[in-house]
Order: structure tokens, then sequence, then C-alpha cells
């Protein structure tokens, strides 16, 4: 079978099924050989691994993965691209896929299927605009994950991996570092892509936590908070949390809490770190209890 890393194969590919990208799905298929090259690196996938691969297209990056791991399930939600896989992947007996959406996917069921339950890899190549709800269920579903090894737009990869007080600093960045140490691993320019995408994008490596960096009693609370936090940007904290409909405090009472965690009543959300956010949880979770 041709290497679809070549851009005239992924061309012959395409006219063979006359295919037709889909807006809706943010179809930007991979053309660089080496990049693919560094995904599959930078994800450590061996034999002995299990992968998860999200959005497989026509079976680009899903080929380099079965060269190089026990097994692969791959999920792709266009239902057009079945028939191209099968093709595509004809050569390989260790690859299964699924015409399902990732989001309503039961990951944890598979991964007791089909790794006994030990953390799996998941590699994928996500359209901007589903990265988020993506990255975050497969954080928050609990599901065993050793690291999810992603392209993304560069600017969200970015996000992910910065600290407070930048612009680009936000719930993304908290959530993911909650769950993960986030490292970009190769910037890759439009030209690698067919068709090409507008912006940059980046592969970044989100090796999960053996256990999470900070001592929080309420994870959801957590989170109600740091999105409360950030909803308005250019409001204090105190503000930001009054409107929250998850604290049931009133203003009064969350500048005590702000007070009690030792920060002026002046300061807004971008400034807090991630131990902050889980300090100040415990705070007001005990302060709610009363």
């Amino acid at each position: 079978m041709a290497t679809l890393g070549i851009p005239q194969n992924t061309i012959a590919v395409l006219q063979k099924y006359h295919f037709n990208f889909q807006k809706k799905f943010g179809q930007n298929f991979l053309i660089d050989p080496h990049v693919l090259e560094k995904i599959v690196e930078a994800a450590g996938v061996t034999k002995d691994d299990f992968v998860l691969e999200i959005g497989p297209g026509i079976g680009t990056m899903t080929q380099y993965l079965c060269e190089n791991a026990r097994e692969v399930t791959a999920v792709e939600i266009d239902t057009n691209l079945i028939p191209i896989l099968e093709d595509t992947l004809s050569a390989y007996d260790n690859v299964t896929v699924i015409n399902q959406d990732i989001l309503k996917l039961d990951i944890a069921k598979l991964a007791m299927e089909r790794n006994g339950g030990k953390p799996i890899k998941v590699v994928a190549n996500l359209p901007y605009y589903i990265t988020t709800p993506i990255i975050m269920g497969l954080f928050e579903s609990h599901v065993p994950i050793d690291s999810i090894t992603v392209m993304v737009q560069k600017e969200v990869a970015d996000r992910m991996q910065v600290g407070p007080g930048t612009k680009d600093y936000g719930a993304l960045s908290l959530a993911v570092q909650f769950y993960a140490k986030p490292e970009i691993v190769a910037n890759v320019p439009p030209n690698c892509f067919m068709p090409r995408p507008n912006v940059g994008s980046a592969v970044i490596r989100l090796t999960r936590h053996e256990e999470v960096p900070v001592q929080v009693d309420d994870e959801k609370l957590m989170f109600h908070i740091i999105r409360a936090s950030f909803n308005q940007r250019r409001k204090t904290l105190a503000n930001g949390l009054s409107n929250a409909p998850q604290v049931h405090l009133s203003k009064e009472e969350i500048q005590e809490c702000i007070a009690e965690l030792g920060e002026p009543l002046t300061i807004r959300g971008e400034a807090l770190t991630l131990e902050q956010f889980a300090a100040l949880s415990n705070i007001i979770g005990n302060r709610q209890k009363k």
C-alpha cells in the first residue's frame, strides 16, 4: 500500500473516491512524512501499546501507528471516509475503525476490552473547534490515559502551556495543567496539510500526571470557579464569582474568601495560579458547607 504521507498518494486516493472535504468536520489531511514520524515518536508508541486515534481521515497517520503499535483503534465521524479507510488500511491486521463521534464513545470500556484497563495512548489531528471538548472529555471521564499527543492550532497549543498573567492563560491552560504536563514537540506550517489551513499548527504532548499536582476537595467546583473567573476577563475575581451560579455565597462572603486566600480584593482571575484556584475552591467549598 502506498504511504499517504506523500502528497500525490493522498491526491490519488481522494480522486479515486471522489472525496469532498467537509467544512463542518474541519478536515485538513497531513501530507508531510517528517511530521508524521515526529508525532509517532513524540507519542512514544511501541509494540506494547494500544493506541486510540481520533479522526484518522484517510488513514495517513493510522498507517504509521499500525507499523509501530500493537493495536490501533481509529474513531472517524465522517461516514464517507469509512470505505477509504478500509482500502488504505487493508494491509494491516492490527487496526479497527469505528464510525462514531468520539464524544459519544465509551472509551473506558474500549480500554478495558482492548488493553486490559491499562493506560492507553491517544493520538489525534484535531480540528480547532472541537479540540477543547475532546481533550477535556478524555481527562474528565477519568479514562486510563498515559498521554495524548495531538495536532492542534498553534494558538491553542500555546494556550495549553502558559502560566498566569499572560493573555493566552485561561480555563484551558489550567484544566490541561491540572491533568497533565503539556509540551509542544513540533510546530507545523500550513503547507504540511491538504487543504492548507489559514493558521499554523503545533503538535503538543500531554503526559498524564500520576497524581494531580494540587490538593482540591471538589474538582467540579474548582473548574466552575475557574470558568467563572475567566468568563469576563476585565472583571475582578470577586465580581466574576458573584455571577457564578455554582457559588452560593454573597459578594461579601466571596470577598472574605479571597482575603482568606491572602490576595487583594482587586485581583483578577488571570493572576491566580492553579494552586491558588485549588486553595480558593477549598475555602469556598468549606464555607458553603457551613
